[in-house]
Order: structure tokens, then sequence, then C-alpha cells
């Protein structure tokens, strides 16, 4: 299948100067993206065209990183990849500005609402607002899709140069049936005569997409434009299906409310500039001293060079959305020319362009490096692997849990072999006043009165003791039951937070009175929890900045 086809013109020559390894590992996280996220070692080989011994090290030193998690044979991207497609959405700053618009216009026209940048001639989404229903979108955040076949496709078409149109012609000759935009099905047909669809679209203003992706898709399309260049800053869509609008219905019912919600962002925009300067937010620091250490440790198994020009990616970000050499390398702690060469081979590889004044900027083909496939995942599937390991640290079964009206939801969990273990399903609800897990979750939440029945003899039915210890939960940050539930289980939890410092599950284990004092849980096996709360909770900031990581 041939590889995302405006990423990288294969005619482009690559650079004398240009890392090597850097542009083997990013062709290996690009077919990990491609895969959905996991791949087999022997696919990512077959895939690239690598020595196996080559993948190996690439994979070994992506997981040094934390990007990826080595399970048996195959290469699992993590949601700590996302850190890169995060630099560029928080260089571009619009996903922060205009996503809450977004998200109200969705709501108010109960449609889904995305918001999409140009990839050359292509489009990749920056923000997705979808309505859960049981037919609803499937792109994600970072998806590319072809120009010709979407909505906003034909008005950043608009704007482009005669050597653009010539880009997308030779690319359109090459892969007919759009092999490469791995998001949309194959092209069974040839479709709109784009070029006379463009120009209609620069005479109206906006555009609509009748079917073009896939029967019964619609979507209505108006250009948001940057105040300072009137130029298209990005697109804002509103899609249904032909069961809820026609196209005409699209655009007679709901195109005033879209042109006015744009009008509003374009507010936005202007107003953000209008702001004084921030100062610029710190840069990822001490990363070519960990580079070095790694490869110290572990010698030709890990690529220092790939290490260090992926580090290159994070030294953008917000208020840092265009860097000169000098300041990418002040940011990193790398060599002058370690980072001129990282950025020759970014630029090489379409993943960062030259502006004005010498400097450099992050472009929308960051998002192909782990993005999509992490961009929908809930926090019971980030937090599985977390469970994983520390069940095995343990030797103890793990759960995670979230609060559900008056009971505790068990939404992700892994058991142990023990002859004697707690046995619970995920999707089980028990009473929350008379578990760890509800304790922690009600020490959070809105004072709530309770039915407090007696479970055991030991189990709180007083609501003044409850609340007592529930004060508790909150002062030592963690809760222990003993036999409360049922007799002869204990049990111990803490919190799991979000970006916001707010609990959003909880994490716990639990065993039979007889393996371990209660002493001897909290010595052992609390900081245990404490440590995989934290592991989840870094991987929730990561994948919580610019998505949202539903908790269940």
């Amino acid at each position: 299948m041939p590889a995302e086809s405006t990423l990288v013109d294969p005619a482009a020559a690559v650079p004398a100067e240009a890392v090597a390894p850097l542009i083997r590992g990013v062709a290996v996280m690009r077919h990990l993206t491609r895969a959905g996220g996991v791949s087999s070692l022997s696919g990512l080989e077959r895939a690239t065209g690598l020595a196996r011994s080559t993948v190996d090290r690439i994979t070994g030193t992506l997981a040094r990183m934390g990007y990826v998690r080595l399970d048996g044979r195959d290469a699992v991207l993590t949601p700590r990849i996302m850190e890169l497609g995060n630099a560029y959405l928080a260089a571009l700053r619009l996903p922060a500005l205009l996503d809450a618009r977004a998200d109200a216009l969705a709501d108010e026209l109960d449609e889904s609402v995305s918001l999409a940048v140009a990839d050359r001639d292509g489009i990749r989404f920056i923000h997705q607002a979808t309505r859960r229903r049981a037919m609803s979108l499937s792109f994600r955040i970072g998806d590319l899709l072809p120009a010709e076949r979407t909505a906003p496709g034909p008005l950043f078409a608009t704007e482009w140069t005669e050597a653009e149109w010539r880009r997308w012609r030779e690319r359109r000759a090459a892969d007919p049936r759009d092999e490469g935009f791995p998001a949309v099905p194959e092209r069974s047909s040839p479709g709109t005569d784009f070029e006379r669809w463009t120009a209609q679209v620069r005479e109206d203003g906006w555009a609509l997409d009748d079917q073009l992706i896939e029967p019964g898709l619609v979507a209505l399309s108006v250009p948001v434009r940057d105040p300072r260049t009137g130029g298209i800053a990005c697109v804002a869509s509103v899609v249904s299906h032909t069961s809820r609008h026609t196209a005409d219905d699209l655009r007679n019912s709901l195109l005033p409310r879209l042109c006015s919600a744009v009008r509003t962002m374009e507010e936005d925009l202007a107003e953000d500039l209008r702001e004084a300067p921030r100062g610029a937010s710190p840069a990822p620091s001490g990363l070519a001293t960990w580079t070095g250490a790694s490869k110290q440790e572990l010698g030709r198994e890990f690529v220092e060079s790939l290490a260090r020009g992926l580090t290159v990616l994070t030294a953008f970000g917000e208020d840092r959305a265009e860097l000169t050499l000098t300041e990418v390398a002040q940011a990193t702690g790398l060599a002058r020319a370690t980072a001129r060469r990282a950025l020759i081979t970014y630029e090489h590889l379409g993943l960062v362009t030259p502006t004005d004044d010498r400097r450099f900027a992050l472009t929308p083909r960051v998002l192909s490096l782990g993005f999509p496939p992490l961009s929908r995942t809930t926090l019971p599937a980030l937090a599985l692997p977390h469970l994983t390991a520390l069940g095995a640290r343990i030797r103890e079964p793990a759960s995670l849990a979230v609060l559900v009206g008056d009971d505790v939801q068990y939404t992700a969990r892994v058991a142990t072999s023990s002859v004697m273990s707690v046995n619970i399903a995920v999707g089980t609800r028990l009473p929350a006043y008379a578990t760890a897990l509800g304790r922690v979750l009600l020490a959070d939440a809105p004072p709530r009165d309770h039915e407090l029945r007696a479970l055991t003899p030991r189990t709180l039915t007083d609501p003044a003791a409850l609340a007592t210890a529930l004060e508790t939960v909150r002062a030592q940050g963690y809760a222990l039951v003993d036999e409360e539930l049922e007799a002869g289980l204990r049990s111990i939890a803490v919190p799991v937070r979000d970006r916001t410092g707010r609990v959003v599950a909880a994490l716990n284990t639990a065993t039979h009175v007889a393996r371990r004092s209660v002493e001897e849980y909290v010595r052992d096996i609390l900081p245990e929890l404490n440590r995989t709360a934290s592991a989840i909770e870094a991987d929730v900031r990561v994948a919580g900045r610019f998505t949202e990581v539903p908790a269940s």
C-alpha cells in the first residue's frame, strides 16, 4: 500500500546531511500509526523494508523514550507519543482558541463539527466534536483526507499555486484509488471535477460535500480566516448523514448558523492578536543529557541520533510556534550541528517548514506520528497496561472504577492466578459507601445522602461516621476498607486525577485479610498504587491535552 500521498515528494533526493536513523525511526512510527497503533516486529520489518535488527533497535529506542510498549513480539504505541502531536497543536494555537466554539456549535446543532487545516493537497483534522450515536463519524484528530473528497478541500484549494495544482494532479495520477489515505475508503468512482468545484467554491465562499467520501456522509464547510493575512487559518465543518439531512437541507438549514459561528471564531482570533504578548512557555530541558545517559547504559541498542532528533519536535509548543536553529539547540540542549541536521531531516520529511527570518515551524504532518490511533483513547484502555504491570509487581488483582450514581462501576481489571482471589468482572457495580474505590471517589464528589445498609457486621451505617471516613480519605489520599463489603475482604484504593486535578477514577487492589496485615498493606501496597496512579495520570495529561479521554 502506498505511503501517505502528501507526506514526502518521492522525487526529492535525501539531503546529504539528513540523519538516516531519524528517517528510519519516523518510517516505523508512521507504519505503526497506519496499523492502528500496534504491529508485530516482523510486520514492521516487511512494511518498512528495514532489517530486523534495525527494527529491533528503533522500537527499543522508542520504548526507552516511552513512545512504544514492547508486548511480546508486538510494538504498541503509547499515549506518550502524543506529545509530538501536542507540540504541533500547541504551537498552532487554533485548537486552544476555537475548540470550545466548535463544541458549542455541535451541541446546539446536535451534529458533528470538525476543524481542519491544509496539509499540501490533503486536509488534516485538528479537532472533532462528534455526536455519540449508533451511526457516528470515525475520523480522528490527525487523520489525513484527500482534498478533492472533502468539503474543506476546495476551500483550501482556492489558495493553491499552479505548482500545488500540478502536485495534486501528479498525486491523483499516481494513486487513483486513494490507497495512500487510510482514513477513507478506496475511491470507487472518478468523483467530481475538482478544479471546477473549486472555482464555484471561490464564488460561494462555502463548500458542500455530498457523499464524496462514502455513501450517506454529507458535510458543509466555511473557512475561518486569519485576521493577520486574510488567508484561511482552518475550516469549520458540520457533518451529518443523509438519514438526518440531505446535502441541500444541510446547506439551507445550517449554513447561516455555521457562518455565524465562524464569524465568532474569527473574532476570537482577532482578540488573541490584540492581547499583550505572552512569555514563551518553558521548553523541555535536559533531553540531550538524558539521551546521552541512555546511550551509555544501553550501548548500540539505543539509537541516540533517533532519540535526539525526536526531542527537536518537542522544542516547539505554545508561544514557541517558530524557532531559530539557536533556539532549538538551546531548548533541547543539543549541539547546533545536531539540531541543524535534525531540522534538515524533518524538512525533507515534510514535518518542519522554514519560515521568514530563518525560523522553522512544525507542519500538520507531525500528527501522522502516532496521534490518530490514540486520539480517541479511553481511560480504561490507557490504564490497562499500567494495571497489568501493577498486578505483576504485587501479585494481587488491580482494578479501575468510576462513580455511577451511588455505585462504583469497574471499568478495567487485571486478575491474578492465585487459588483464592477476588473475582469481579468489568462492568460490575458495587455500593460506593462500602468500598475503598467508592470512598476515594465520594471524597472528591459533592456531599450526598446515601442509603447505608449493613452488608457485614463491620459496614459503616452511620452517616456521621461515613462523613468522618471520607474526610480522612481526603486528608491522607487513600482509602482502606476492611470487611465492610464482604467478610474477609480487605481493599485499598487511591485516586486517579485528570489534567485539572479532578478525581475521575479510583485504582485499587483487594485481597483476603489473611494475606497481609493492614500495616503491611499501607507499607508495601500503597506506594505501588500511588506509583501506578501517577503513571496513569501522566498518560492522561498527555492524551487529554487536546482530546477528550472518557472515564469509561
